[in-house]
């Protein structure tokens, strides 16, 4: 497996204030990675590191190279989705083809028109007369025209509709991910995104609290439904959240067997976003 981003003791200060205090983690070649954490968390500084738009200490490689010094070789790689709202107002749908065409060298204009095709965009309208989810859709088809290893997502469908979003993540995982390329996405509606990946990284307060794919995710931790006789029984096995359900303790556990708890009652494996809160309030 080829490693497509590596970092180690990645660190970042803004004057006092630090950003992300040194951070270990590594993407590899065909993944799906979620970067999730809250407002301030640290996401952002990560993602501009990668991409080479900020200063950092400690070690990342992104497709074996440095960022801070090879930022146009590694951007010939790497493809970028911060906002569906980045696009021009003013620029025609044909005029971005033919922009994208001029300063990219691995953009591919007939692959561009294959996915526009099959969307209600007129390549006479400009950005402005569109509606959200027509921009996310030229956006997505202007990125996966380019022949990238990596594409990376800062909240790629904020803002749209639920229709909207599923459909772009539909349309990415049939057109342009594969066992040779990669994703690292952020988002906060994690639960629309939780089936698709492969890992999962929560950040908090710069530091990373969580590293691991979705199968070990699943082997970890479990959630326990118990009846209130049996709650004590599960207090003693220190659960690292609990929540109340129609009248039930529901406990979540890390790293306890499956034979431990099963005499308790209802095994189920927690959802990312239950977890994503878990992890947030661990330890505060």
């Amino acid at each position: 497996m080829t490693t497509l981003i590596q970092a180690k003791n990645l660190s970042k200060s803004y004057g006092t204030h630090q950003a992300l205090k040194s951070v270990d983690f590594s993407v590899e070649r065909g993944r799906i990675v979620g970067l999730v954490g809250p407002n301030g968390a640290g996401k952002t500084t990560v993602l501009k590191a990668i991409l080479g738009l900020t200063s950092y200490e400690g070690e990342l490689k992104v497709l074996g190279l440095d960022p801070n010094r090879q930022r146009h070789e590694i951007m010939q790689k790497v493809s970028f989705i911060a906002d569906v709202a980045v696009l021009p107002r003013w620029l025609k749908v044909s005029n971005a083809l033919e922009f994208v065409t001029e300063v990219h060298p691995n953009f591919n204009l007939e692959r561009a028109k294959h996915f526009l095709a099959k969307t209600n965009i007129p390549m006479s309208a400009k950005v402005k007369e569109l509606s959200k989810g027509m921009v996310a859709q030229l956006h997505l088809a202007l990125v996966m025209s380019i022949e990238a290893e990596l594409l990376v997502l800062d909240e790629p469908t904020l803002g749209l509709d639920i229709l909207y979003r599923k459909e772009f993540y539909n349309q990415l995982l049939a057109e342009f991910f594969d066992e040779g390329r990669s994703i690292l996405v952020t988002t906060h509606q994690i639960e629309e995104i939780e089936n698709l990946l492969t890992d999962l990284i929560f950040i908090r307060d710069g530091k990373i609290v969580l590293n691991d794919s979705m199968d070990k995710v699943s082997e970890n931790y479990i959630e326990v439904m118990v009846s209130k006789d049996d709650a004590e029984k599960a207090e003693a096995l220190n659960p690292v959240m609990q929540r109340d359900v129609f009248g039930r303790k529901v406990y979540l556990f890390e790293g306890v067997s499956r034979e431990e708890l099963e005499p308790l009652g209802e095994l189920h494996s927690p959802s990312v976003a239950d977890l994503f809160v878990a992890k947030m309030k661990e330890g505060k």
